[in-house]
């Protein structure tokens, strides 16, 4: 098996009626490797992802298979001749057609049932092969689905939202044995998801996009643990967010001084923390617990409502310092009743410091 990457998009951009949907778009992915495009909808995925299948064309940049051009803006190889596996959300089954009449329709030549057998027996279903696929559970489906992209044994798969459809009971497994597979065969594969545990739990790297850009990529360990700004962040999880103004490198909020070395004065600043990094403490006749250098200055708050939600509790505070609401998340039961005083604590070596993303639109706007 080469050891070039696989598959390369070079500085692609795809238009449609004057609007921008992939924007100088730049993607690589290594052997045997997933890499996760996730973002919102509308934010050009699925663009992406056709473009890389072939049955779409960009408008400008250039395909790359194994360090060979396969699509400019002078040529462009059909999907079928590309070595590419593709699996959608719809796994648009022939219904007219066995496991095994699918699973075979895209092998070329003759002697295709000893393949055949060898995939379904792969992912389980050696003994479905003459079932059709209304006989089929949706994950049994899913499944038919796979064998049928592995078959011609591809170096590349792309999927689309491929388990979305499944009920959430049988996701992780059935996505958890497709990765198998498709790990074991070495196989490069671009997964287009908008499920940020989904990418966190089948990527290598993830690829952020918003707006037909990748704002940001990495492991999802790096990506989740430095956000490159609030909209990451938030992506991943609920976030508080405390605002503040920068001041001779740093900025001054009710929980103490953040500093804010790279900020220039007078820069609105967000504080961003998520909710299971707040710490609570008691209130004790009005007093909170002492100011640390891990966790900094504490500050009251009122409990306005709190769930109990299986593994954690997520309980809210009204903010004594300006009314506002805040988030935190505790292991186990903790259920206070409401108008308990209670204190948080914001741990310092868990907060990201952004420059406000309101004053950040406002100058992408004026420089446009």
């Amino acid at each position: 098996m080469s050891e070039t990457a696989k598959l390369v998009l070079d500085k692609i951009t795809r238009t449609f009626d004057g609007q921008t949907v992939v924007d100088d778009l730049s993607l690589t992915l290594n052997p045997g490797e997933v890499t996760c495009l996730l973002g919102p909808s509308g934010c050009g995925k699925s663009t992406t992802l056709r473009i890389a299948a072939g049955v779409d064309r960009q408008d400008r940049g250039q395909v790359l298979l194994d360090g060979r051009v396969i699509s400019d803006d002078q040529h462009h190889m059909p999907p079928e001749k590309r070595s590419i596996g593709l699996m959608f959300q719809d796994f648009a089954l022939f219904p007219h057609l066995s496991v095994a009449q699918n699973v075979a329709y895209g092998l070329k030549g003759s002697g295709k049932e000893p393949a055949v057998m060898a995939i379904l027996d792969r992912v389980g279903l050696a003994d479905y092969s003459d079932k059709y696929p209304h006989m089929l559970s949706g994950g049994e489906q899913q499944r038919v689905a796979l064998a049928r992209a592995l078959a011609p044994k591809p170096n590349v798969m792309l999927m689309d939202e491929p388990f979305s459809g499944l009920d959430n009971r049988l996701r992780d497994g059935i996505r958890d044995e497709t990765l198998n597979i498709l790990k074991e065969e070495g196989t490069s594969v671009l997964l287009v998801t908008h499920e940020p545990e989904e990418a966190m739990r089948m990527a290598d790297q993830i690829a952020l996009m918003r707006g037909g850009k990748i704002v940001q990529i990495g492991a999802p360990y790096n990506i989740y643990n430095n956000p490159k700004d609030r909209a990451a962040a938030a992506f991943f999880s609920d976030v508080n967010v405390i605002e503040g103004v920068a001041q001779n490198f740093q900025t001054e909020t009710p929980f103490g001084l953040f500093f804010t070395p790279a900020l220039h004065d007078r820069t609105d600043v967000e504080i961003v923390i998520r909710p299971q990094h707040l710490k609570i403490d008691f209130d004790r006749n009005g007093k909170g617990p002492n100011v640390t250098p891990t966790d900094g200055v504490p500050a009251r708050g009122l409990v306005t409502r709190a769930r109990f939600l299986g593994n954690e509790s997520l309980v809210e505070l009204r903010m004594d310092y300006d009314g506002s609401t805040l988030t935190a998340s505790i292991p186990g039961v903790f259920l206070p009743k409401p108008d308990t005083p209670l204190w948080l604590s914001m741990r310092r070596d868990r907060c990201f410091v952004f420059p406000c993303s309101k004053q950040n639109a406002a100058k992408s706007s004026a420089a446009s």
